[in-house]
């Protein structure tokens, strides 16, 4: 089974952009930390950042609702991809592609985000890899 839970926050605003189908598509940063005491008593700390992918109507109420340093909990796949660059090396990204994002932060008086909305998480057959905006 390919299955990712994490529960962290967005490093930077979500970029939504479109497909040329005209589904939507929004990537976030989101970052987790790890905390633990060493062997020496010593506090340790270590941040791991997440690719995470949003298609359709996830995408646009990520983009509407979320914004740097919102607290998050996505659930999803990994996915991995590569492409060749321009200088003809091959590259490697592997991330979160969502089917549900669960909006964690509620701010006193602001609009409430809708409930996570389950997604199948798969882009659109008719978007190539090659043409995924980002």
């Amino acid at each position: 089974m390919n299955l990712a839970v994490i529960t962290g926050n967005l490093g930077r605003d979500p970029e939504l952009r479109y497909a040329p189908s005209g589904s939507a598509v929004a990537s976030i940063s989101v970052a987790t930390n790890e905390r633990w005491t060493d062997k020496d008593g010593e506090k340790q700390e270590h941040t791991e950042w997440h690719r995470v992918v949003c298609w359709r109507k996830l995408a646009e109420n990520v983009a509407e609702y979320l914004h740097k340093g919102s607290k998050v909990l996505v659930k999803g796949k990994l996915r991995t991809r590569s492409w060749e660059d321009s200088n003809g090396v091959q590259r490697y990204v592997t991330e979160i592609i969502a089917n549900n994002v669960e909006f964690l932060d509620r701010n006193g008086g602001s609009k409430a985000p809708p409930p996570g909305e389950e997604d199948d998480g798969y882009a659109p057959s008719d978007v190539p890899d090659d043409d995924i905006p980002f």
